[in-house]
């Protein structure tokens, strides 16, 4: 029989305060070995939860969680958190649909504060919850846990400055630096870390001197000097201790982030300072796993893998001789690179996502035209901006659900001035298991409001590249969407082709019922039409909208007096969205319509953690759902009139 593990003779996460650093070791470890074993079997995000989890384990020993608040940035590094906090057993389920979410939220756990998917919230929330928690019971400690990547993020600063301001002595910041956000960071804050230097024995050295005071030994005039002295001394030798106490921190570090004896000393250390504290602990991504340390960014989200041999499963069990289409990512990617060659004014701009966006192509091919500007999508609209100013082509290639954070940079610095700033939104639509917080259902309701932008989505991969060529050739802000995930399998034209902006087509023609259809999802119209007809004898017109704004009105006008059932198809919400658009056109346009138009997308909610196809159908937009509401719409209508 195996050993039982100490883990499982612990009451988690209280049991920990009462053991000893070697029993918080054995901990550390058996929460390694189950985290790599869970998530090669499920999926999910991995290399920086295996880096935070001596982070984790001297947190829930030292502070009285959940009285005491933990606050991590993003939580993707959290696994262990959850491990420790009563969901262990369910790690198995984790991103899948009813299972546990891949980032902290508040409704799953008393111990998730604040939940989160995008970088660089965490100390806000922090200095919020302190100065409650200040007011109320100052006996009460609130930690933020922040990557040093999320720390590129300006609202971060932001949150550092007022916080120096107020003084908040029970707020405890932990920067857990592996010089890494998914990819490698960028910029003068990862290179002020790297120069830091270990400030331990400075740290102990004010800590006794400062007790000595408080005894009365050393008189207030002498401490006040040597305390200054000390502190400029430190701020000379260790630049990040310049920065943080520049803003109001006491700042500790830095620590090795995998020594327990070293996190605890310093955490406890934090706790009887009198104001602010920044933790510095160094730590490895993906550290316990050697693929994961060789490799953090492929290891960051990963698939099912085989955890022997460090590989990832086949997309079909099996295998096959079935070629995999690339993804809509990697298809935008090569266009781009095969654009630049002919334009070295066209330039790619990410917000810390080379890989997630394709753009780790263009970083490899031609780096001149690669700009890399951290967790900063406010910057990146803006700095793209300025160089539209100047002539060049600047492509903002931002996850949909990331563009939300610079909305007033669109608005102003873009639109206002009508500038040829080209958006490439992945990640539109339902994003699968990333859940609430990922999901880019909500940018053409944000966007379509504006003038001068165009909004376009294709139908496939191949013509995808033909509206990223289109959109570089347009004098004016153009709003690209595309979904996450691999694409038809569709041969790619050559050359490249100018599309009339404005201009949708028609895929087919039928009598009964339309289809308007904006994006990948026309391939679920042409599914339910050719099901129509063979099973229902329904014939269907389907019309690949192509753009959002403007519309296509001359066709739409036409097309939509014409049939008795009227549907339109999109993969996001329905408020203000592709289907709201085509709406508010026939109402403005007068059309006399045979039916009201039925919209099909997702409804006045936030959309949980599935698959995308589960996601698709749960809120009822896939080819089942159209098919069952046209044949029932469309057999009502010709008894009718046949009656």
């Amino acid at each position: 029989m195996d050993k039982q593990k100490l883990i499982d003779r612990l009451d988690l996460p209280a049991g920990l305060r009462s053991c000893s650093l070697d029993e918080l070791r054995t901990v550390a470890g058996e929460l390694r070995e189950e985290l790599i074993e869970s998530v090669s079997a499920s999926g999910g995000h991995f290399a920086s939860s295996l880096g935070a989890t001596e982070i984790t384990v001297a947190l829930h020993h030292l502070f009285n969680t959940p009285q005491d608040r933990i606050v991590w940035d993003v939580g993707h590094q959290a696994y262990v958190h959850k491990m420790l906090t009563g969901r262990r057993e369910r790690l198995s389920t984790i991103r899948k649909k009813g299972g546990l979410s891949g980032f902290l939220k508040r409704a799953e756990s008393e111990f998730d504060a604040f939940g989160a998917g995008h970088a660089g919230t965490s100390i806000s929330a922090a200095v919020g919850m302190a100065t409650a928690l200040n007011r109320q019971d100052p006996e009460r400690h609130v930690v933020a846990v922040i990557g040093d990547g999320s720390l590129t993020a300006g609202m971060a600063f932001e949150a550092l400055n007022h916080a120096g301001d107020l003084g908040l002595k029970n707020l405890i910041v932990v920067l857990n630096d592996n010089e890494m956000s998914i990819s490698a960071n960028v910029g003068a804050v990862s290179w002020l870390f790297s120069r830091a230097i270990t400030s331990k024995t400075s740290n102990m050295a004010r800590s006794s001197f400062k007790e000595l005071h408080r005894r009365g030994y050393v008189p207030e005039l002498v401490y006040k000097i040597v305390d200054r002295a000390e502190e400029a001394a430190q701020s000379f030798f260790a630049s990040p201790a310049m920065l943080f106490e520049a803003f109001g921190f006491r700042y500790i570090g830095p620590v090795d982030g995998h020594n327990l004896q070293e996190l605890i000393q310093a955490l406890q250390h934090a706790k009887t300072q009198d104001v602010p504290v920044l933790v510095h602990a160094r730590t490895q991504k993906g550290k316990g796993y050697e693929p994961a340390e060789i490799d953090p960014v492929k290891w960051h989200g990963v698939s099912p893998f085989d955890k022997t041999r460090g590989e990832f499963m086949p997309a079909k069990p099996g295998g096959g001789a079935a070629r995999i289409p690339p993804s809509y990512t990697a298809v935008f990617g090569e266009t781009l690179v095969e654009l630049v060659k002919n334009d070295p004014k066209i330039v790619g701009i990410t917000a810390a996502m080379p890989s997630g966006t394709g753009l780790d192509k263009l970083q490899q091919e031609s780096p001149q035209n690669f700009f890399d500007v951290g967790i900063c999508e406010q910057h990146a609209v803006t700095f793209a901006a300025g160089l539209a100013c100047e002539g060049y082509r600047p492509v903002c290639a931002i996850y949909s659900t990331f563009l939300q954070r610079a909305y007033d940079q669109v608005v102003h610095d873009v639109c206002i001035q009508k500038l040829p700033v080209l958006f490439a939104l992945d990640r539109a639509g339902a994003v699968g298991n990333d859940g609430e917080t990922h999901q880019g259902l909500f940018d053409i309701a944000y966007l379509r409001t504006l003038p001068h932008i165009v909004i376009m989505s294709p139908k496939d991969e191949n013509e995808l590249r033909h509206m990223v060529y289109t959109g570089l050739k347009l004098e004016a802000p153009v709003a690209l969407r595309y979904p996450r995930g691999n694409g038809t399998g569709i041969g790619l034209e050559q050359p490249l082709k100018l599309l009339d902006v404005g201009k949708a087509e028609v895929l087919c023609r039928g009598e009964d019922a339309l289809i308007v259809a904006f994006g990948p999802v026309v391939a679920y119209a042409l599914e339910a039409a050719r099901r129509l007809e063979k099973e229902c004898g329904i014939t269907t017109t389907v019309i690949n909208a192509r753009f959002a704004k403007p519309l296509d009105e001359a066709l739409l006008g036409v097309e939509l007096q014409r049939h008795r059932v009227l549907c339109t198809l999109e993969d996001h919400a329905l408020q203000g969205g592709f289907g709201a658009a085509v709406t508010e056109f026939a109402n403005d346009a007068a059309l006399e319509l045979q039916a009201p138009i039925q919209r099909f997308g997702v409804g006045d909610e936030f959309v949980p953690h599935a698959s995308q196809a589960e996601q698709h159908a749960m809120h009822g937009y896939d080819a089942a759902a159209l098919f069952a509401f046209i044949a029932s719409a469309a057999g009502r209508r010709k008894i009718a009139a046949v009656g």
